[in-house]
């Protein structure tokens, strides 16, 4: 770029050149010089206006302070409607954790006061003289209670799965049959080996006898489903259970019965009477327990019933085992 200078006093003319590096330079110069002019203007008339306190400018640095104290509010606000959000999680997922430790308590016998989440264990102690004391900045904050946010909701997911177990362990004990069918001795013919007592020939017993008189009530042994309730020629009137898991029990000789198949029973649930039918020398229960079909020795399971009354009958349970 060039710049051509006319002087009168000296008649002729002078050529200057001006590079575009130098143009931009220049320029940056003068920007410079008037953004510093600019702030120092600025400067002297806030300064002005402070020590001479300008309404118009008071006004001003109140609006601002204000906007500024507003944003501020306004972001605390926010992380405390967060921060209580994720309160009223943790004070739901508690609720959770007490009811979920009342039933674990009614499942397992432990006392009640141990499974109550929601009160607040006893703390203490002196304050270490080493390190002093620091308040929680509101990130750190944050932090703790998404950390232990966490923490409950992976200890409710351990209990519910302890819940389950203990649930399932619970469900298959009541399908085990473990309750005295009928309350009454069982002392005249015990499981396995024995004297037939209508041949009188070494023969093989299934079950266990109750000597009961007739119309005496016969409970279920477990809760299931009737499989038979009818009349077989040996066994006479004869209700079968099925417990689920290939176990199956039996209750013959009955005088009367008081279900019928398909029929849904529970544990304890009277279902029929003590009686004579079929091969049978007199009033008692016949009953057995099968698995897969192959007879078992009752007293096995009959082991967790109510103390036995004779004791040959704990002698039998005990020789089960």
């Amino acid at each position: 770029m060039q710049i051509i200078l006319i002087s009168d006093r000296l008649g002729k003319a002078r050529t200057l050149s001006v590079s575009p590096r130098l143009l931009f330079w220049s320029a940056g110069l003068l920007v410079m010089t008037a953004a510093a002019l600019a702030s120092g203007l600025y400067w002297a008339s806030l300064r002005f206006a402070l020590e001479f306190r300008v309404p118009a400018m008071q006004q001003l640095l109140a609006d601002t302070e204000q906007r500024e104290s507003e944003r501020a509010r306004q972001f605390l606000q926010q992380n405390l409607n967060a921060m209580a959000i994720k309160l009223g999680e943790m004070q739901a997922q508690l609720m959770r954790l007490d009811a979920l430790g009342e039933r674990l308590s009614a499942l397992t016998g432990v006392l009640p006061q141990e499974f109550r989440f929601s009160e607040t264990p006893g703390l203490g102690g002196a304050q270490a003289s080493t390190v002093p004391p620091q308040n929680l900045t509101l990130p750190e904050l944050n932090q703790r209670v998404a950390a232990v946010s966490r923490d409950v909701e992976n200890r409710n997911d351990l209990l519910s799965a302890l819940e389950a177990q203990l649930f399932l362990q619970a469900v298959n004990q009541k399908l085990l049959p473990t309750k005295l069918p009928v309350d009454a001795y069982f002392n005249a013919s015990s499981f396995g080996m024995r004297i037939d007592p209508i041949t009188g020939q070494h023969a093989m017993h299934e079950g266990i006898d109750f000597i009961a008189d007739t119309g005496t009530p016969v409970v279920a042994a477990a809760g299931g489903v009737v499989q038979f309730a009818g009349f077989h020629p040996q066994y006479g009137y004869m209700i079968d259970l099925d417990h689920g898991n290939d176990l199956v029990t039996r209750y013959a000789h009955l005088s009367k019965m008081l279900t019928e198949e398909g029929a849904i029973v529970h544990r304890g649930r009277k279902i029929a009477e003590v009686g004579n039918s079929g091969r049978s020398t007199g009033p008692h229960l016949h009953f057995e327990v099968r698995f897969k079909g192959a007879a078992q020795n009752p007293a096995r399971f009959l082991l967790a019933a109510k103390p036995l009354k004779s004791p040959r009958a704990r002698a039998e349970v005990a020789r089960a085992h």
